[in-house]
């Protein structure tokens, strides 16, 4: 390696009388040596050298262009017959990444950063940002998300998710908490899909509704099923816009209404009497449970008692389907890993200087998780336990739910 750099440098000398910048050749040269090194490691052999440690070859090259403080290089990446190299000193970021520092950045300039986002800027080493490269970031990246909200949705989905986040947001030179709302949904082959988001002020009706409704101007149909908390606006805009379909009730959040309103000291056995009628094998079996435990709660919780005949119908709505997919439809919980992990992210920003930049990284996020799921071979459920849902004579007690019309 010495020997080719010593050539290349002098080289370089050589030319330093004519019209070439010096500096940014160096860099250039002393890049590609470093992509050398880290491709032999790599493949386990230097050029046309024989080794049994060596585990594929090179196969030419692929241009880039490496934006630095000298200038703009060229680099010539080496391409690999298997498998992929990506240079280190290129330091690739995900498109979450990206939409994370263009938040700091965007935080930055309008002057609304906190302590925490200024250490930030320094730990990107970001000093110096000028208006004009954040909003170069900031329009490619709201471009894609765009693209991705705003896409087709051609399948059928007869299980749809829905839940929301609340994250601070400035707008109006106020701070205001707003809703960061998701949709995911399952296709009819049992693939998941992140189908929508949105952001509004409140969880009223109306926004709902018109989320709702925007999903169904893209495509959304089939659904035979919604899985959702008990907002009052969020079960109006189901009602008015999947009229056809059934809603279940998430049940952990129902179990923590219902626990609210039992002593702490009865709350273990409450909790572990009710769980016996979601561990019924089928919906008859659960409803009749349900009569039991309402029952033996009567006496001394009647107001968990009430709660729970009242709501029989919303906890249960999921046992009308496959069995094979009961585990993964009676809560929200599907949701929750997806919305922990917008929440590590927007907790690094705390408080959002627009909604735009809200929707970025959120967009971002939810697009790196589609990206994974459809990399996962796996399908969420299994295309035979799908095609139940189509089949009336092997589910009858579901007659009537699986004719939804066209939305």
């Amino acid at each position: 390696m010495a020997t080719n750099i010593r050539i290349a440098l002098q080289e370089l000398l050589d030319k330093s009388g004519a019209d070439v910048d010096f500096l940014r050749e160096a860099v250039r040269v002393l890049a590609q040596e470093l992509m050398e090194i880290e491709v032999s490691r790599q493949i386990g052999a230097e050029r046309h050298e024989r080794t049994a440690d060596r585990v594929t070859y090179r196969n030419g090259h692929r241009t880039r262009k490496w934006d630095t403080r000298v200038g703009t290089i060229d680099l010539r990446i080496p391409k690999l017959r298997e498998g992929s190299y990506f240079p280190s000193l290129l330091e690739p970021r995900r498109r979450a990444e990206k939409a994370l520092v263009s938040v700091v950045q965007e935080a930055y300039i309008h002057g609304v950063s906190t302590r925490k986002v200024d250490d930030l800027v320094q730990a990107l080493g970001m000093t110096g940002i000028s208006k004009s490269e954040v909003s170069r970031l900031c329009s490619e990246l709201d471009g894609m998300v765009e693209e991705f909200r705003n896409r087709s949705l051609i399948s059928r989905y007869p299980y749809l998710w829905l839940d929301a986040k609340y994250i601070k947001v400035r707008e109006g030179g106020r701070v205001l908490s707003m809703a960061l709302v998701v949709a995911v949904g399952i296709t009819e082959a049992g693939e998941r899909e992140v189908l929508g988001l949105d952001v509004g002020l409140t969880e009223d009706g109306p926004f709902w509704t018109e989320f709702l409704r925007s999903l169904v101007r893209r495509g959304l149909s089939g659904v035979l099923l919604v899985i959702s908390d008990a907002h009052e606006g969020l079960k109006e805009a189901i009602r008015r816009v999947f009229g056809g379909s059934s809603w279940q009730r998430c049940r952990v959040h129902f179990m923590r209404n219902l626990l609210s309103q039992v002593p702490k000291s009865a709350q273990q056995m409450v909790h572990a009497l009710v769980n016996t009628i979601f561990a019924q094998p089928e919906k008859a079996a659960a409803h009749a449970q349900l009569a039991n435990v309402a029952e033996n709660l009567e006496q001394r919780f009647p107001k968990a008692a009430e709660l729970l005949k009242n709501a029989e119908e919303d906890i249960l709505a999921y046992m009308a389907f496959p069995s094979e997919h009961h585990r993964q439809l009676h809560s929200t919980n599907p949701l929750e890993r997806l919305m922990r992990e917008i929440g590590r992210r927007t907790d690094v920003v705390g408080i959002f200087p627009n909604r735009a930049s809200l929707i970025r990284l959120a967009g971002a996020v939810l697009m790196e998780q589609q990206d994974e799921w459809i990399a996962t071979p796996r399908r969420y459920f299994s295309q035979e336990s799908m095609r139940k849902l189509y089949r009336q004579d092997e589910l009858p007690e579901t007659k009537g739910l699986l004719t939804v019309p066209e939305q």
